[in-house]
């Protein structure tokens, strides 16, 4: 059995869910993976419950004892409420980070100063957190092959859909010269409205809200920073760029029109929001890159993504076009790539027994 002890960093839904796997998959991850998790502690804005050594908050009731709004330092005896992520790193109580707090894509914070104590440290990182991948992607990578720890963030380029995994490990050996994506499922959404059912921007964007698939403040989603966020990390990943925001040409859907919509439908055609990052140049050593509306297709597999599903499609000089659709666009959907990560990483660095 291999035994991984974790700090889970952001108590909100996504480190909400994440626990809540914890519990439902313990069986799994012990019959099929040999793997015990411990959550040595978890922290949020107001503090931090701390386990004693060999001591799981969850088999202590954390999730019984913290309703959804409850912070951590509530969680008596274990409460701590000065503690922070970077000081429970300093102590040594965990193997792993999982970083699940919000995220800024202006200057990656918190989560840059969380990922960075942590792989300086010497600590492995998983995180759903876009922001400090998307600020200081280079120099995050190359502080986990300095120390050598693993740095896994699947569930920050699409939540549950294998985005990542499908160009870095399915399509291993090829050359991956284009990434198409629909890669937010709320602007998805709203577009599939739009076309299915007649509905004014307006009208979708309040019926996504009132689902809970858009934020109160959707700006990030509507305007196509979300889809370019995702895109620069996939395309860092997996093509070996080095693009940053400021690379990508952003637009979003937000003077979308209906009668748009029913053109692109009359001419056999689906309007979709297409991030897309090409390799070009004689050497094949440039990116570009945008985010927009695209008419696709209907051959296209891209096409036919609907609601709040997303898809990427990679081109390959080997193994031609290979799409993969779907995965869950909620913080369950965000929480299983952060368990499936956590797995895999125990996996691969044969995590201690």
């Amino acid at each position: 059995m291999r035994y991984v002890r974790v700090i889970l960093s952001g108590y909100g839904r996504v480190g909400r869910a994440f626990a809540e796997l914890l519990v439902q998959k313990q069986d799994i991850l012990a019959e099929r993976y040999r793997l015990s998790v411990q959550l040595a502690a978890v922290v949020d804005v107001d503090g931090a419950a701390l386990a004693p050594q060999e001591t799981d908050l969850l088999a202590e009731g954390l999730l019984s004892a913290l309703p959804p709004g409850k912070g951590p330092s509530c969680f008596a005896p274990f409460g701590q409420p000065d503690q922070t992520t970077p000081d429970l790193v300093a102590q040594s109580v965990a193997d792993v980070l999982v970083e699940a707090t919000p995220t800024n894509i202006g200057d990656g914070e918190p989560g840059m100063t969380n990922v960075t104590s942590a792989l300086e440290s010497g600590m492995h990182v998983v995180t759903a957190a876009k922001g400090p991948l998307v600020v200081a992607y280079d120099r995050l990578r190359d502080l986990a092959r300095e120390n050598g720890v693993a740095l896994k963030y699947s569930a920050a380029t699409a939540a549950a859909l294998p985005a990542l995994d499908t160009g870095l490990y399915s399509l291993a050996g090829a050359s991956i010269t284009k990434v198409e994506g629909v890669l937010n499922g709320t602007t998805n959404f709203i577009l599939t409205r739009m076309q299915d059912h007649g509905e004014f921007y307006e009208d979708a964007l309040a019926e996504a809200q009132r689902r809970g698939i858009a934020e109160t403040d959707p700006t990030l989603d509507v305007e196509g920073w979300d889809a370019a966020t995702k895109l620069v990390l996939i395309s860092n990943a997996v093509l070996g760029s080095s693009l940053t925001l400021d690379s990508v040409d952003v637009c979003g859907i937000t003077g979308v029109t209906v009668e748009r919509l029913r053109a692109a439908h009359s001419a056999g055609k689906a309007l979709k929001l297409i991030a897309r990052a090409t390799v070009v140049g004689e050497n094949e050593d440039t990116v570009d890159a945008s985010v927009g509306l695209v008419e696709l297709p209907l051959t296209h597999p891209l096409a036919h993504v609907s609601g709040a599903e997303k898809g990427v499609t990679y081109t390959t000089d080997t193994m031609d076009r290979v799409t993969v659709i779907g995965g869950k666009s909620d913080p369950r959907g965000a929480a299983a790539a952060l368990l499936k990560d956590l797995i895999n990483l125990s996996l691969e660095y044969g995590m201690p027994r």
